[in-house]
């Protein structure tokens, strides 16, 4: 018997081999129901066939939560692509109203396509922002990181992230990074993936490794920051992933006193909300 179910991407089990990934199964429902509100899916076992839209999946093995699975798409990179692209679509938020498209989620300065959910920080930036950032002599780099899901929508399994996650730092990013270094300047990241992605690659004195690399674990309370200085990031709510990131640049006491603030003024959470800055407190020191 046939069952509509709902398969989150959620991220790549290896970057070498882009048909396998990392996925989150929901029951029926859709956008305008909260994620921790879906309804669980139909139980799977290894070797179950999926057929989503065009693409044929396959179960390679339930993990150690029924909503968790790993699957192996069926085809040619290409075509994976192609039928992701012509069927699947961004990752829907119930506090927005309408259907998002791809073009919805796809930040001004991204690149490739390796995200799961857009690396929403970047909303805030757009070309002009960067060519007034060029006027005043601050640099801007980019790196690639694949930004997995920021809710399973189960408490337990939300502990878990985020996942692990790829990344890849240029050569002429690293360089930038030294330069500033060097010259006694901040590192802003823009957005916890950012921070994820250079904290991964920091060698013992500061230095960010470049080339490939996979972040693992969490950034939280007691984390060392080898290199970033500030961070530009939306605004986060306690027990969230990123949100324990936040506890690594600051203490709880200015973290409460900021969201009390941020509730009061109404500013935005979530995705497609409203942005902070958050600088490394001085008590936080580099390691």
């Amino acid at each position: 018997m046939r069952k509509t179910i709902e398969i989150r991407l959620a991220g790549w089990l290896s970057p070498s081999a882009p048909v396998r990934f990392l996925a989150i199964v929901f029951g029926s429902g859709d956008h305008r129901t909260r994620t921790e509100d879906r309804l669980p899916p139909p139980a799977l076992s290894s070797g179950d066939r999926l057929q989503l839209g065009s693409l044929e999946a396959e179960v390679a093995r339930v993990l150690d939560h029924p909503r968790l699975v790993e699957l192996v798409f069926q085809g040619t990179r290409a075509a994976i692509f192609a039928g992701l692209a012509q069927h699947g679509r961004p990752i829907q938020y119930a506090h927005v109203p309408e259907p998002l498209a791809l073009w919805d989620v796809w930040t001004r300065i991204a690149a490739r396509p390796v995200a799961f959910e857009a690396p929403s920080a970047s909303f805030a930036l757009d070309w002009r922002t960067l060519q007034a950032w060029r006027r005043r002599e601050i640099g801007f780099a980019t790196l690639t990181h694949a930004a997995g899901v920021s809710s399973t929508g189960d408490p337990a399994l939300d502990l878990r992230l985020p996942f692990d996650e790829p990344y890849r730092i240029p050569e002429c990013t690293v360089a930038q990074v030294a330069q500033a270094q060097l010259r006694g300047n901040r590192i802003i990241a823009i957005g916890t993936s950012v921070v994820r992605a250079l904290e991964a690659a920091a060698n013992p004195d500061g230095s960010v490794r470049a080339g490939d690399g996979i972040a693992t674990g969490r950034i939280e309370q007691g984390t060392p920051l080898r290199v970033v200085d500030a961070l530009l990031t939306g605004v986060h709510q306690p027990g969230e992933s990123h949100f324990e990131l936040l506890r690594a640049f600051a203490d709880d006491g200015l973290l409460a006193s900021a969201s009390s603030a941020l509730t009061a003024c109404r500013y935005r959470a979530h995705e497609f909300g409203d942005s902070m800055l958050l600088n490394r407190q001085p008590l936080f020191y580099r390691r």
